[in-house]
C-alpha cells in the first residue's frame, strides 16, 4: 500500500502538474470506485467546470481543493495510482476513472488536452466528491480518527509517547495503527523501528524516553528519506509521470530478509507480526 512518502510524491506532482486546469468531463469506467456520491453521473456532473486550485494530503489521503467551493478526495489503497497524461494515451486495463481538463480559458478542441486518471489493479481505491457545505471528514470518515503528521510541529517525543504508554501491544503493531501517527505503513514502521533500534516485537508501553526519543527520529529520518527518493516501488506504484520510486534501494531492513545489516553485518530477520512481514535486525534491534 502506497505510504505517506508515496502519496507525498504523488502530491507534489499533482500540485506541479494540474493546478490551473479546468474539468469538462470525465468517464467512470468502475462504479464502485465512487465511494461518493451514490452515482457516478452526479459525481462527473458535481466536478465538472471546476478548476483545481490546490492538492493536500492527510495522511494517506489526497484532497484537492477546488474551485467552486468542493473538494475531490482520493484513497490509493493497494494499487491506486493517479496519472497525468495527454487524454488520447492507450487506456490500460485497470482505469477506474477518467477526469478530462482543459487549460482554464482556452476552447475545448485544442491540441494538448490532458486527463487524469485514475487506475487500481485490485480495485480496492477509493474516490469522493465533498460537497462546498460539507466537512471533508462527514463525507471521507476514515479523516475523523487519524492521529497526527508526523511532520506537524505537534509531533513531539512528548506526544508519541503519551500515544504508545496506551497501548501493550507490539511497538511494530501501534505504529500501523493510524491513530498513533498518520501516513505510517509497514514499510516505514520498520525503517523506523530500525533507525530507533527498537524490537518490533516490543511492547509499545515499555519504550524507555530515550527509547521513544530514537523512534521520533528514526520516524522523520525514513519518512523524510522516503520522500527524497520519490517513495516506494516493489509492486505498483507510481508517480503522476508514471515513474517508479527508488527508496527500496537504499533500506535499512525491509524486503531484505537474508541480507547482511549494513550497520553489524547480522543476517536480516523476517517473522509475521499481526499478519504482516516484518523485518529487523537482531542484533541492532535486539529484544
Amino acid at each position: 500500500m502506497p505510504e505517506l512518502p508515496e502519496v507525498e510524491t504523488v502530491l507534489i506532482g499533482l500540485n506541479e502538474s494540474t493546478l490551473g486546469w479546468q474539468i469538462e468531463g470525465g468517464d467512470v469506467l468502475l462504479p464502485r470506485a465512487i465511494a461518493y456520491p451514490d452515482s457516478p453521473q452526479a459525481f462527473l456532473d458535481a466536478l465538472t467546470g471546476a478548476e483545481f486550485i490546490e492538492w493536500k494530503r492527510r495522511g494517506k489521503y489526497l484532497i484537492a481543493k477546488l474551485s467552486q467551493g468542493n473538494q475531490l478526495g482520493v484513497h490509493l489503497r493497494m494499487t491506486g495510482s493517479l496519472l497525468w497524461c495527454d487524454r488520447d494515451t492507450t487506456l490500460g486495463k485497470h482505469t477506474r476513472v477518467r477526469l478530462f481538463l482543459k487549460e482554464k480559458g482556452k476552447k475545448e478542441k485544442i491540441s494538448g488536452q490532458k486527463e487524469l486518471r485514475f487506475d487500481d489493479q485490485r480495485t480496492f481505491g477509493k474516490v469522493w466528491w465533498v460537497p462546498p457545505d460539507h466537512a471533508t471528514e462527514s463525507i471521507i470518515t476514515g479523516l475523523q480518527k487519524l492521529g497526527l503528521e508526523p511532520f506537524d510541529q505537534e509531533f513531539t517525543p512528548e506526544h508519541l509517547a503519551t500515544k504508545l504508554r496506551r497501548s501493550s501491544r507490539p511497538i511494530k503493531t501501534v505504529l500501523l495503527d493510524q491513530e498513533t501517527v498518520a501516513g505510517i505503513g509497514n514499510i516505514y514502521a520498520d525503517e523506523s523501528l530500525f533507525l530507533g533500534k527498537i524490537h518490533p516485537q516490543k511492547a509499545a508501553n515499555s519504550l524507555s524516553s530515550e527509547q521513544v526519543k530514537a523512534l521520533h527520529q528514526g520516524i522523520i529520518r525514513s519518512l523524510s528519506d522516503g520522500i527524497a527518493k520519490g517513495g516506494t516501488t516493489f509492486s505498483s506504484f507510481q508517480n503522476v509521470a508514471g515513474l517508479k520510486g527508488n527508496y527500496i534501494d537504499t533500506a535499512w531492513v525491509f524486503r531484505r530478509t537474508g541480507q547482511p545489516c549494513n550497520v553489524c553485518g547480522t543476517v536480516i530477520s523476517r517473522i509475521k507480526l499481526g499478519g504482516r512481514a516484518t523485518h529487523f535486525c537482531a542484533q541492532c534491534q535486539s529484544l
